[in-house]
C-alpha cells in the first residue's frame, strides 16, 4: 500500500474532523437521517448531484437548506412546478429601451447550490435546460454561453408515490445524478427525539462552520486518495457485471451467480458509473479520515451509484425484484480482487 507523508495524512485527518463537524452541525436540526445528510456532505465534496427520493414530511427539504447554511455558499430553492418555464430556471434576456441593447438577466441557476424541489414537476423544456447546468456546468442564454461558479451541485427531491402532475426523470438526466438516495421514516427514537426537539418554543439553527473555498481545497486533495488497482479492478467488475455483453473472468460458481443477476438486467450501468463509484470512495475515505480506499468504501457508495442506473426487464418486475435486490446481490456475489 502506498504511504503518504505524515504532513498529508495530518491534513486529511483535519478535513475529515471539519467534514465531521458539517454532520453535527446539521444534526442540530436533523434528527437520524445520517444516512441521507452523509451523502449529502459527499456529493458536495465531489461536486456530484444528489436526487433525494422520500415520501412527504421526511425531512428532505430541510437537509439541503441546512447543508447549505452549514458551508457558506449561495444557496437558491427552485419549486418545480408544471408550468415553469427554463427562462424561470436559467435566466433570459431582456432588451433595455434606454440603451437600445439586449442584455442577460440571470436565472437563480447561478449559485452553488441548487435545490430543485420536486423536480419531477417540471415539464422536460425544463429538464432539458438543467440538463447542460448539470452536465457542463454551463448554461446557454440567447447566443452566450456562461460558466457557472464552483462549487455546483444540483440537489433534488421527488416524492415516489404521486404520478398526477409530475413528469418522469429521462433516463439520460438520471444517469446526471451521482446518487439516488432513498430516505425511509426515521426510528420510533428518533421520531420521538423530533418531537422534542422542534416542539420548543426555540426551534435549533445551523451555523456555517465552513467556507466554499476550503470544500473546493478538499476536493483538490481527494485526488491524494490513494486507490489500489485491485480496487479500481474490483469497481469495474462490479459495473461491467450489470452488462449482459461483457465477459467477466470468474469462478463457475461466480458465473453462475452472476448469470442469474443478469437474467433480470435489460440495461445495465454507463461508464459514469465506474468514475462516480471511484470518486465517491475516495471521498468516502477522506470523510472518515483515511488516505487509502477500501473495499467497504466502494461497497457503502454503490447502492446509490448503481440504483438508477439499471433498468431492469419483464421478468424482474413480475417477480417483484427491483434494482435494491440487484445491486445487493451483485455486492454479495463479486469477489474482491
Amino acid at each position: 500500500m502506498q504511504t503518504l507523508p505524515e504532513s498529508q495524512q495530518t491534513d486529511i485527518s483535519q478535513d475529515a474532523l471539519a467534514l465531521n463537524q458539517i454532520l453535527n452541525e446539521v444534526g442540530k436540526v436533523i434528527v437520524g437521517q445520517e444516512h441521507m445528510t452523509r451523502c449529502l456532505l459527499l456529493g458536495l465534496l465531489t461536486e456530484g448531484h444528489v436526487l433525494l427520493e422520500g415520501l412527504p414530511g421526511l425531512a428532505k427539504t430541510l437537509a439541503v437548506k441546512s447543508l447549505a447554511s452549514a458551508v457558506e455558499a449561495d444557496f437558491q430553492r427552485i419549486q418545480f412546478t408544471p408550468d415553469l418555464l427554463p427562462s424561470d430556471l436559467i435566466g433570459t434576456v431582456i432588451y433595455r429601451h434606454e440603451t437600445h441593447e439586449f442584455t442577460p438577466k440571470k436565472g437563480p441557476i447561478f449559485s452553488n447550490l441548487i435545490l430543485a424541489d420536486e423536480i419531477n414537476r417540471a415539464p422536460a423544456k425544463v429538464q432539458s435546460a438543467l440538463l447542460e447546468a448539470m452536465a457542463e456546468k454551463q448554461v446557454t442564454i440567447g447566443e452566450t454561453t456562461y460558466p457557472l461558479e464552483e462549487p455546483f451541485l444540483v440537489l433534488a427531491t421527488q416524492n415516489p408515490i404521486e404520478q398526477e402532475g409530475t413528469y418522469p426523470l429521462p433516463e439520460a438526466q438520471l444517469d446526471r445524478f451521482m446518487f439516488k438516495v432513498k430516505v425511509g421514516y426515521p426510528t420510533r427514537e428518533d421520531e420521538k427525539k423530533i418531537i422534542e426537539r422542534m416542539g420548543q418554543p426555540k426551534v435549533p439553527s445551523v451555523n456555517p462552520v465552513i467556507k466554499k473555498s476550503e470544500i473546493l481545497k478538499m476536493k483538490k486533495k481527494m485526488h491524494s486518495i490513494y486507490s489500489d488497482s485491485r480496487i479500481e479492478e474490483y469497481i469495474l467488475r462490479l459495473v461491467l457485471c450489470t452488462r449482459k455483453d461483457i465477459t467477466i473472468d470468474s469462478k463457475e460458481a461466480e458465473l453462475s451467480k452472476l448469470k442469474d443477476i443478469r437474467s433480470f438486467i435489460r440495461i445495465g450501468a454507463s461508464p459514469r458509473a465506474s468514475l462516480f463509484l471511484h470518486r465517491a470512495s475516495r471521498a468516502n475515505a477522506l470523510l472518515d479520515g483515511r488516505s487509502f480506499v477500501t473495499p467497504d468504501d466502494v461497497k457503502k457508495v454503490a447502492p446509490e451509484v448503481l440504483r438508477h442506473r439499471l433498468i431492469l426487464n419483464f421478468d424482474a418486475e413480475a417477480r417483484g425484484f427491483d434494482s435494491d435486490q440487484v445491486v445487493s446481490q451483485l455486492l454479495e456475489t463479486v469477489t474482491i480482487p
